[in-house]
């Protein structure tokens, strides 16, 4: 196999965010809460709520896995830890905490004890085996807070990466892989089966803890990111392209309902997604189309993480001022504007916080002085959530 270029940017896989980030937007929409549900009619809401019911968990292990590519595929030799934790923290935080701010006073302050509001503000509060806690402020952040564990480890995790001969590569992958497909056996053998997560899951809250929010778990994720992006960058990665990969995850996302809840979140699609990503850095490394390229798709993909932020705190603040449910065709004309809203609003944080504070400091002073000393910020890494 001949090892691909290395472009600078990989604008098939910014395009690719938003539409990660929609499948949250979608979860969120779907669950019958009174906070924020929009449809009357119960048998309507349920089959919504049954047909979104794994969606978020797809959209956040799709920018776990992402996260850990493109920051591989983006790494550069003679960059160091500092500058790369600086460069994110100016990237996530600012954002992470406008959002902070307005689910605080749009809802949360009401019922969020102070000690919970401020392990949020400190990204912390993935670390707790409560699901209330997980979920506390703005219920979207908590992967943020996984993702933080990520950025401190990634320095260390490229180090070992890079150890590893690339006829092995195969073999890391597949390992990690099959962990991450058994982190939810050893979750349903090891913990108590109660009490069960609220709204119904086949899982108790420490099932769900362990197996969903926990960071060294998820780790595996970003780790496998890390390690698809060596085998592509080294030739070893055999391409099914990017028609494949979509049809094997348009097939795994109904899989996902049929079996065990936390088999569905993560096991049944992991290798879908990783095939996916690969799909699209390999297509744009040689230049061939991809839907995902487009300047509209690539635009929403530079404001997903601002979205993602924040498109639950709009869902509230919709339901809070509305103040009722409707029936269909009104409720699914009040969800498309919902999420104009929350496309509007993520352009405004994009434009007004989060480009100008990542240009202004993401390099050191002395760096922009000195040019030559220090490398570039990287051009494509992933920011977040769940987020990313």
């Amino acid at each position: 196999m001949t090892t691909p270029d290395r472009p600078s940017r990989l604008p098939s896989l910014t395009g690719l965010r938003f539409p990660a980030a929609l499948l949250v937007f979608v979860y969120h929409a779907s669950l019958q809460l009174p906070s924020t549900s929009l449809f009357a009619d119960q048998g309507l809401a349920g089959g919504f709520a049954t047909a979104g019911a794994q969606l978020g968990a797809l959209g956040v292990t799709f920018f776990f896995v992402l996260s850990g590519f493109v920051l591989t595929w983006s790494a550069r030799e003679h960059d160091t830890p500092r500058a790369f934790w600086r460069r994110r923290l100016v990237k996530i935080y600012p954002n992470y905490v406008v959002a902070w701010i307005l689910a605080m006073v749009v809802f949360a302050a009401a019922y969020t004890p102070a000690w919970q509001a401020v392990l949020n503000l400190f990204m912390l509060q993935v670390w707790v085996p409560d699901f209330f806690v997980n979920i506390s402020v703005n219920p979207p952040s908590w992967s943020l807070g996984t993702e933080a564990i990520f950025y401190a480890a990634f320095p260390l995790l490229l180090v070992l990466a890079n150890r590893i001969r690339e006829d092995r590569l195969k073999y890391w992958i597949a390992g990690t892989v099959a962990g991450v497909v058994a982190t939810p056996l050893v979750a349903y053998l090891v913990f108590p089966s109660t009490p069960g997560v609220p709204g119904g899951w086949e899982a108790s809250e420490s099932q769900y803890w362990f197996a969903y929010f926990l960071p060294p778990v998820r780790l595996l994720d970003f780790a496998l990111g890390i390690l698809v992006a060596r085998a592509v960058l080294s030739g070893r990665w055999r391409d099914v392209g990017l028609g494949w990969s979509a049809l094997l995850l348009a097939v795994a996302v109904p899989l996902a309902s049929f079996v065990p809840y936390l088999y569905g979140q993560r096991a049944v699609t992991i290798v879908p997604i990783v095939l996916l990503i690969a799909a699209a850095a390999t297509a744009d490394a040689q230049g061939r189309f991809t839907p995902f390229r487009g300047r509209a798709a690539r635009w929403l993909g530079e404001i997903s993480f601002a979205f993602y932020l924040l498109h639950f705190i709009v869902l509230a603040a919709g339901r809070s001022l509305l103040g009722r449910t409707f029936g269909t065709p009104a409720a699914i004309a009040l969800l498309a504007a919902e999420l104009a809203v929350s496309i509007a609003l993520a352009a405004l944080l994009y434009t007004a916080v989060e480009r100008p504070i990542t240009r202004r400091f993401s390099t050191a002073r002395r760096a922009a002085v000195v040019p030559q000393q220090r490398q570039p910020a990287l051009t494509v890494e992933h920011s977040g959530g769940p987020s990313r």
